[in-house]
């Protein structure tokens, strides 16, 4: 989602090939990271803040030359802010009820509770404005016209999916407009967090757990979203021509002190490790 104050054209092929209850469900979707999360991803997105209910935090990119490989920085920290409200366990590749991994204080993530997603995610899609995606995108691309829409609504069939409205009967009572968020969305990446994307053996999404969780231009370093995770706008261009699905890229999003503590566990980049890719 936008702020709180505001190839391959796709349009009608949104539902079936890029984005193909309640609380006791989120919890048990919500452990340990997924035996196989982690398995041939050779890049990787670190979003870090100061703790939970921090807006500010970094971004640092890490890639590794073989799936095992160690995990080196590649370029310099990019400042971002995520949710006003600071961050909750959201649904992705980790289940934040495995023993170990989610202490009972820390928050999880629910529908308009202004929290960015914390945990391992997939990406999907980049989008944009333009009907030309940035020169050298590897990932597939969306240009968003004035109907494409990302459904909020949880009691849609169409919850969480971003989709072309000329294309479906509208079940929603709330959705947002994508091409009506100033700059906000000229640029983005979608962050398969409750089920955006969709596909062969994917969970469908949790009705409240969350949705329209994106990567995308912020307006200033101290304004937070309403759930997404946004940076100045020439480091998301960096960053979207730098991903490639073909690397199986990841996002992990945590507060510090929770990063630390599952580093180990999950095999991740030391965050005090200052060797670069060449």
């Amino acid at each position: 989602m936008a702020y709180t104050s505001p190839m391959r054209h796709c349009r009608y092929l949104i539902c079936e090939m890029l984005f193909a209850g309640g609380c006791a469900l989120i919890a048990a979707q919500a452990g340990s990271a997924r035996p196989d999360a982690f398995a041939g991803s050779t890049q990787m997105i670190v979003v870090t803040t100061a703790g939970w209910d921090a807006v500010e935090g970094r971004l640092q990119r890490y890639e590794r030359a073989t799936a095992h490989g160690r995990w080196l920085r590649v370029g310099a920290a990019i400042p971002v802010v995520v949710g006003g409200k600071g961050l909750g366990w959201g649904i992705g590749l980790a289940t934040s009820s495995a023993p170990g991994i989610r202490d009972d204080p820390e928050p999880e993530k629910r529908e308009g509770d202004g929290r960015a997603p914390a945990g391992v995610f997939e990406l999907g899609t980049a989008f944009g404005y333009a009907a030309q995606p940035l020169p050298g995108l590897k990932l597939s691309y969306l240009t968003l016209t004035p109907s494409i829409e990302c459904v909020d609504d949880a009691n849609s069939k169409y919850y969480n999916r971003i989709l072309d409205r000329l294309t479906v009967t509208p079940d929603w009572n709330s959705s947002e407009h994508m091409r009506n968020t100033g700059e906000s969305y000229r640029w983005g990446i979608v962050v398969d967090m409750n089920g955006t994307v969709t596909g062969p053996n994917r969970s469908a999404p949790v009705p409240g757990g969350g949705s329209c969780v994106f990567l995308h231009i912020w307006h200033s370093r101290d304004k937070g979203t309403a759930g997404c995770t946004a940076m100045p706008q020439t480091d998301l261009e960096t960053l979207i021509v730098w991903l490639d699905p073909a690397r199986k890229p990841l996002m992990v999003q945590l507060p510090e002190p929770a990063y630390r503590r599952l580093a180990k566990q999950w095999k991740l980049p030391d965050l005090s490790d200052d060797a670069l890719v060449q």
